[in-house]
């Protein structure tokens, strides 16, 4: 039997790490997609419970939620669209959302109008070009045209949440 080479992993760690290894969570634009896709609202409602996380709730809270109004202006801003494939060299809409808050109107009155616009056209450019899309369309608050069947109704039953679109 040949000797294992101290410095490398034995077959039956290789194994155990191999099967600790977390499926890669799909982008916003994947789990809304898979939203628009799915035949009914039950089914759109279970793919909402099936990837919730408190960044998607936020996502969904800033496209629907009339109280929620973006301090940037509406359309698209001139950006740099991010072309690297997915899962290389960009952000993910997941992550990046922690920093929404920034552009609410009266969340943060230090920030400037301009330095608002400018970190948001940053964060465009560093999302792939997919959840940059998506980020536009809930800053406009168009989600449900672009992703048949997300909805406010969905959202809410989703989530349980009343019409202040908080947990009831």
């Amino acid at each position: 039997m040949a000797e294992q080479n101290p410095r490398l992993m034995s077959k039956q760690a290789m194994l155990a790490a191999a099967s600790t290894s977390s499926r890669i969570r799909p982008t916003v634009h994947e789990i809304f997609t898979k939203v628009n896709n799915a035949k009914d609202k039950p089914k759109k409602i279970e793919v909402l419970k099936e990837y919730d996380s408190p960044a998607l709730r936020q996502l969904l809270k800033g496209a629907f939620d009339p109280k929620i109004e973006w301090d940037l202006p509406d359309g698209t801003p001139p950006y740099m669209a991010n072309e690297a494939p997915i899962g290389t060299e960009h952000t993910y809409l997941e992550e990046e959302a922690r920093k929404l808050w920034h552009f609410i109107i009266g969340a943060d009155p230090e920030l400037s109008k301009t330095r608002k616009e400018t970190l948001f056209i940053q964060m465009l450019e560093g999302l792939h070009q997919s959840e940059a899309t998506v980020l536009l369309n809930i800053k406009d608050k168009q989600l449900n045209r672009v992703y048949k069947g997300l909805t406010e109704a969905v959202v809410k039953e989703a989530f349980n949440w009343n019409d202040d679109f908080m947990t009831n």
